[in-house]
């Protein structure tokens, strides 16, 4: 047994002073509001639980700052910007893989995420063929987690389409292309590879709607009955259009249609919903995984999260394409999109409340559920902390939206400190070894 002591935590109930967190077994034995310091036990301003990364392909951490050049006349879009992104992990190994992936674990560790949804799709070897062991970029990620110490809940992704109806894969997309009995075996190799993760989760990940075909979803539906489901819907206008073309529906209509979307699913980024679907995704119970820096940066649009909210809706964040892993910066992006959309402010605030203080209550919830696993401060739940430089009734405001207001100063997963002075253990190893890869592929 151990201990941390915090001026203030922000606990279910609201925030409490002078805290002291017992930790036992990488779990929260103890939590004493009102507590009294004692000389020898490490002392820190604020403390949060650790936020969920409801939605990331880390791979893509590589591209980072290398996709805004204008490539032609033409203003470019997602679907320019996919075709680089297939060009550039077309050379990945396993080895580059787990490099890359523990560079963007470490930096959402820095940034107060301890666990991460990991949408997985690279799954082949560049000609397509499957390696030797169908895990293998699977267990390299897991890898990476173990290095970082970061929380995995991984999301096997079945690829077989390249749009609505069953058209055929592209040439761009044979590492990710697999049949369902190809992602039977993939999906009990990854239950495999992240088998020596203490509290790993598998779950389910249909690409998206233009990737699998209604037969096929309906199958991977009930693969794994307690596994979270995750899709990619409705996050360009161009993806609705070719819905509709192809079934008369909208995408989360379609879906909502012919599946029994329910707490299980998590609907990645749900951009262009109209009131109906929107209002529908809400009562099912599903959550919506938001990934606003990365949206933002792909000009995808805005997703209505006031209306969502108001109608009771479950959301988390994801850090998606990782061009910047920013817990806070996702956040404030949140908000300030609503801002500059409805023109108003504290718009996804509770009533009374502090706008920082309801999103990270409602991201930490949302991502948690989506991500199949416990979060928060309780007694029994995993000692997975952040503390911020500063105290404070309004810390949390500070930390999102004050230039030079709080930082993250220190992580512990599961109980074991992973960030201190804001700097992750292993950071300097993890970046040179980062380093070395992206200079040979992106000088190939």
């Amino acid at each position: 047994m151990r201990t941390i002591f915090f001026g203030q935590a922000l606990l279910p109930d609201g925030w409490a002073r002078d805290v002291r967190v017992s930790i036992a077994d990488g779990r929260i034995a103890a939590i004493e509001p009102r507590a009294t310091p004692r000389g020898d036990e490490p002392r820190h301003a604020t403390a949060l639980p650790g936020l969920p990364n409801l939605h990331s392909h880390s791979f893509q951490r590589l591209m980072a700052g290398r996709a805004e050049r204008r490539s032609g006349p033409a203003h470019d879009d997602f679907w320019s910007w996919r075709e680089l992104m297939y060009r550039i992990l077309h050379d990945l190994t396993p080895d580059d893989v787990a490099a890359i992936a523990a560079m963007a674990f470490v930096e959402m560790l820095e940034a107060g995420f301890t666990r991460v949804g990991e949408f997985h799709y690279l799954h082949h070897q560049p000609s397509g063929a499957p390696y030797a062991d169908p895990a293998e970029t699977a267990a390299a990620v897991a890898g990476a987690a173990a290095e970082t110490g970061i929380a995995l809940t991984l999301l096997p992704v079945f690829y077989a389409h390249s749009g609505f109806g069953g058209t055929a894969p592209t040439a761009g997309q044979r590492r990710f292309v697999t049949d369902l009995d190809g992602f039977a075996t993939l999906h009990d190799a990854s239950r495999r590879a992240v088998a020596a993760l203490p509290d790993a989760v598998v779950g389910i990940a249909p690409h998206s709607l233009r990737a699998v075909t209604p037969d096929e979803l309906a199958v991977l539906a009930t693969m794994a009955p307690d596994a979270p489901i995750h899709i990619h819907v409705a996050e360009q206008v161009k993806e609705v259009a070719d819905c509709l073309a192809w079934s008369g529906r909208r995408p989360v209509a379609w879906l909502l249609d012919h599946q029994a979307v329910d707490a299980r699913w998590c609907l990645v980024h749900a951009t262009h919903v109209d009131a109906g679907e929107m209002a529908a995704v809400a009562a099912s119970g599903a959550v919506v995984g938001l990934c606003p820096i990365t949206e933002a940066n792909l000009g995808d649009g805005l997703f209505p999260a006031d209306a969502y909210l108001s109608a009771g809706g479950a959301f988390g964040i994801g850090s998606d394409s990782n061009v910047r892993i920013d817990a806070a910066e996702e956040l404030r992006l949140l908000e300030y999109g609503q801002r500059l959309s409805l023109r108003r402010r504290t718009v996804l605030a509770a009533p009374g409340a502090s706008t920082g203080e309801t999103l990270v209550t409602a991201v930490l919830h949302g991502g948690a559920h989506a991500l199949g696993a416990d979060a928060g401060f309780a007694v029994g739940a995993p000692a997975d902390l952040v503390a911020l430089s500063d105290a404070g009734e309004e810390s949390l405001d500070r930390w999102i939206f004050a230039g030079g207001g709080p930082r993250v100063d220190a992580v512990w997963r599961a109980g074991r400190q992973v960030v201190e002075g804001g700097r992750h253990r292993t950071r300097d190893a993890v970046a040179a070894r980062y380093a070395r890869v992206a200079a040979r592929l992106l000088r190939a």
